[in-house]
């Protein structure tokens, strides 16, 4: 079988481990031909790392007009994503980008309407689907062992971030730098994983604060409440400044309740669904019988190399991605709703007044500090995270 050509645009933490990957052969059927970078300290690193047996680039048009790869990652900063996907679909190339799919949901659309004219294989570097425990209970909720869903509820406040993490480069947790805080930078592996599994909210009522712990201008606490089509409710929670902080995704519904958290997954069982336990149950107090189950996990958690290799067995077999690059609009709707329903202080409906979002982001952008030091909204292809 043929190696497919592999060029990495940004190789800052994330896109030089993706690079080293493939450069020592942890990919099958995959090799590192090119990197792309406007850092020249990066370049450095990448020729001392990979010497003569990969090119490098300092500029993406330069990257693509080499004709060096066949497919390509893409790893910089968040308002970069979209943009450099969209050329690299044109350029005839498949195209893996890291998470978040943009900052704001009307270039990631853009992107998605590139990508669905495209032949080419469109994925996302959503490495959390690999995990057989989310798989597991995204199982349980699609197979109906839960019953109709009544209320999720993910707390993700380990997230824990010390101001030295936000002065380590001037870009970081500003509106024009990274475009946002703790939903943009740590959260859209749960923001996708909620949606995943329960399915898209109809509407938000966020409440969040900015810079509350820390000297930034983005949000570091986030309190969400959701509602979605069937009845159901959930709230979402996260922050950078809570310790120790915690990790926990319960789902409930009408057969009982699933909860994750350090690493176990525990099914709550009904013995009989609640809604039959409420029609036929004639006393004055009693619950429907309830089992604890361990459910047993079995498989790999393959990470980021099993989103590459299901991206390369995908362009070379056909097969069905795991994180199709277009549902990486999913989770940051729900990122872009929550923040507009705190900057109005309102309920938002999902889909939302995109311009609206737009015009409230730009205005953050144009008194974002990191302007003040010469940054651009576009920020070319450094990929120094």
């Amino acid at each position: 079988m043929k190696k497919v050509r592999i060029g990495v645009i940004g190789i800052g933490a994330m896109g030089s481990i993706h690079a080293k990957y493939l450069f020592d052969g942890r990919i099958p059927h995959a090799e590192l031909t090119a990197v792309c970078d406007s850092n020249t300290e990066r370049l450095d690193w990448a020729k001392q790392s990979f010497g003569d047996k990969v090119q490098l680039f300092d500029n993406s048009d330069l990257f693509f007009a080499s004709k060096s790869c066949d497919a390509v990652m893409i790893a910089t900063r968040h308002y970069d994503h979209p943009i450099l996907a969209i050329q690299s679909l044109k350029e005839g190339c498949h195209t893996l980008i890291e998470k978040p799919a943009g900052v704001y949901t009307k270039a990631v659309r853009e992107m998605n309407k590139v990508a669905q004219k495209s032949d080419k294989v469109f994925g996302i570097m959503y490495n959390q689907r690999t995990s057989p425990l989310y798989q597991k209970v995204k199982d349980l909720v699609e197979s109906g062992e839960l019953g109709k869903l009544k209320r999720t509820i993910w707390i993700i406040t380990d997230w824990y971030r010390p101001q030295s993490y936000y002065d380590a480069g001037e870009w970081r947790a500003t509106w024009r730098g990274e475009g946002g805080g703790v939903l943009l930078n740590q959260d859209p592996h749960q923001l996708d994983l909620w949606q995943w599994i329960c399915g898209m909210p109809k509407r938000v009522r966020s409440f969040m604060t900015f810079g509350k712990y820390r000297d930034i201008e983005v949000e570091d606490d986030v309190t969400t409440f959701v509602e979605y089509d069937h009845g159901a409710t959930g709230l979402f929670v996260t922050s950078t400044g809570e310790a120790p902080g915690t990790n926990r995704l319960e789902v409930s519904g009408d057969r009982g309740k699933v909860v994750i958290e350090n690493d176990k997954l525990t099914f709550w069982r009904l013995r009989v669904p609640e809604s039959e336990f409420n029609r036929e149950f004639r006393g004055g107090f009693g619950s429907p019988e309830c089992w604890k189950c361990e459910i047993p996990i079995h498989g790999e958690n393959a990470q980021h190399i099993g989103i590459i290799k299901d991206w390369i067995n995908a362009i070379l077999n056909g097969t069905e991605l795991l994180a199709p690059g277009v549902e990486g609009i999913n989770g940051l709707t729900i990122s872009n709703a929550m923040h507009l329903s705190a900057w109005t202080d309102r309920w938002v409906d999902i889909p939302f007044d995109e311009d609206l979002f737009y015009k409230k982001l730009k205005e953050r952008i144009d008194h974002s500090t990191f302007q003040k030091r010469g940054g651009n909204e576009t920020l070319d292809v450094s990929g120094t995270y």
